[in-house]
């Protein structure tokens, strides 16, 4: 275990736990004596600290865009930090000419066999230009926009250049050749749609790399990764996938993870698109929108009643009886394994035909759906009742069947798609479940059964109309309820309803784990 992190308050602090765990990797790269063989310059250097622990003053460089911080850095010097007074200086590294840094520095970046001895070593900002409030902190009015790299390299970079670190990783690449860039950012770079152009001309040898939770960092938020890499610029790759390193966020090393390129990749979006139904067909049942194509957007992907307005910007994958397979596969690919900061950027992709043959697969990714959807009633006319009104002794009969007819092989899912067509009507089988697969329908079934018997023997006598059409949702929202704010509550103080919830839930759980190797064998993700 490494040492314990210190707290700090600055902006773009590296914690030292991170620091020297990425000195360590810098001397298995470049050798024991690195520090003594090499110059090193943090372009990004706020108030030194990550340069804290090296040993060579006389080979390193620290410069900022703010005078405030090149004072606090005079400061520890005179209370012993490790640099010299000289090779601290205010430099604007978006925006300066390179005549205005000192000239032992302005010499090596202008002799070709120094360069290649110079260690870029950053923890540059991490700002998009749509985050407005850190822009103002970081680059006081000029922005991202405004700088003269984003200019110069605009055109290049495209989308990817509305994040500061990028830029700087450009304009390091472009200006300042051959050199080792040591740098913590985020790995979007790698994986990233919007960071295929930067890609398409960053080609360095990527040497050795880790990730850490983005949480350890300060004034960063979010739960996603940060690496460091070290990158080897006189070594031209292009980057199509590496192994990093995996540490949690006390410095236990945890495994290892892969990132990919995905440039040659099409996407999970690319493949369920064509699978949309007709808008203006009224045998619609549900949708969900077309958000992202990796974990970071999974709690965007509801199904919800197509009535509904949900991120309607985004574009909306449309339901009906001849796509709600695929529909399913879809929703319970992108929902079986849980979201976290190490898979944030992994991206779902088009898969391989043999999904199309494993009827398992795709019965297990309908009931998972069955009951992770988020359709409500008050929208309209519930189509996902899984059930019959016999199953659930409900008071009367459902608005629609269409589920449990669908289960029983007795809706036709092939769709005429005009007056005068003659293609025969497709014949579906009825719907065989997988012993787990059943397990959760058996769990969903009792759930409906109380609710059921409860709005029977409360809502009905009390003269309230009972919703017989209720979705999961629904039964959650009658339950649970709401607080003063409005928002569901997380429990209820019925405790039968609460081990019912509770068992569907695990079973949900067994079934996602059961779901999880085909995502991979399929090809929706990368192992």
């Amino acid at each position: 275990m490494l040492p314990k992190e210190r707290e700090f308050t600055g902006a773009f602090f590296t914690p030292q736990i991170w620091v020297e765990l990425s000195q360590k990797y810098l001397t298995d790269v470049l050798g024991e004596d690195w520090q003594d063989e090499h110059y090193i310059w943090d372009c990004a250097a706020g108030t030194g600290n990550l340069l804290t622990g090296l040993t060579n003053k006389f080979n390193v460089f620290a410069s900022t865009l703010d005078r405030q911080d090149v004072d606090v850095m005079k400061d520890r010097i005179q209370n012993g930090a490790n640099l010299l007074v000289e090779h601290v200086f205010q430099f604007d590294f978006l925006n300066d000419s390179f005549d205005k840094l000192p000239k032992p520095l302005f010499d090596i970046i202008n002799d070709p066999e120094k360069r290649k001895k110079l260690v870029i070593y950053i923890n540059p900002p991490y700002a998009e230009a749509s985050n407005k409030k850190t822009l103002q902190r970081i680059e006081g009015n000029r922005g991202v926009e405004q700088n003269a790299i984003n200019k110069k390299y605009a055109a290049l970079l495209g989308q990817g250049n509305a994040e500061l670190f990028v830029q700087f990783l450009t304009r390091i690449y472009f200006e300042i050749p051959d050199c080792i860039i040591a740098e913590f950012s985020k790995v979007k770079i790698l994986n990233g749609q919007h960071f295929i152009n930067f890609r398409n001309f960053f080609e360095a040898k990527l040497e050795k790399s880790f990730v850490v939770p983005a949480s350890t960092f300060d004034n960063v938020k979010g739960s996603f990764p940060i690496g460091f890499m070290i990158w080897s610029t006189s070594k031209k790759e292009k980057f199509k996938k590496a192994k990093f390193d995996v540490f949690d966020k006390t410095g236990n090393f945890i495994g290892k993870k892969k990132y990919f390129s995905y440039d040659d990749s099409q996407y999970i979006n690319d493949w369920i698109k064509p699978y949309r139904a007709d808008p203006k067909r009224n045998q619609l049942i549900g949708k969900f929108p077309f958000k992202g194509n990796d974990f970071q957007n999974q709690n965007m992907i509801q199904i919800v009643h197509h009535k509904m307005e949900y991120n309607v910007q985004a574009g909306q994958f449309l339901i009906n009886q001849s796509n709600l397979k695929e529909a399913c596969v879809y929703f319970a690919v992108r929902k079986t394994i849980k979201a976290d900061w190490l898979n944030d950027r992994d991206q779902f992709l088009f898969p391989n035909r043999k999904w199309k043959k494993d009827d398992e697969f795709q019965n297990d990714c309908l009931a998972f759906t069955l009951f992770k959807n988020s359709i409500r009633s008050e929208h309209g006319t519930n189509h996902w009742i899984p059930f019959t009104e016999y199953e659930v002794n409900a008071m009367s009969k459902f608005e629609s069947d269409f589920m449990s007819r669908y289960i029983a092989g007795k809706v036709n899912t092939q769709i005429t798609t005009n007056l005068f067509s003659t293609l025969e009507k497709e014949k579906q089988e009825k719907i065989e479940f997988s012993t787990v697969a059943k397990a959760v329908l058996q769990a969903g079934l009792e759930l409906w059964k109380y609710y059921h018997h409860d709005i029977s023997t409360k809502q009905f006598y009390l003269g309230q109309k009972p919703n017989v059409n209720a979705s999961l949702y629904d039964i959650r929202e009658y339950f649970q309820g709401r607080n003063a704010a409005g928002r569901m509550n997380s429990k209820s103080e019925d405790e039968t309803y609460m081990q019912l919830i509770g068992n569907l839930r695990n079973e949900l759980k067994i079934l996602a784990k059961k779901i999880e190797p085909k995502v991979y064998e399929y090809g929706f993700l990368k192992a």
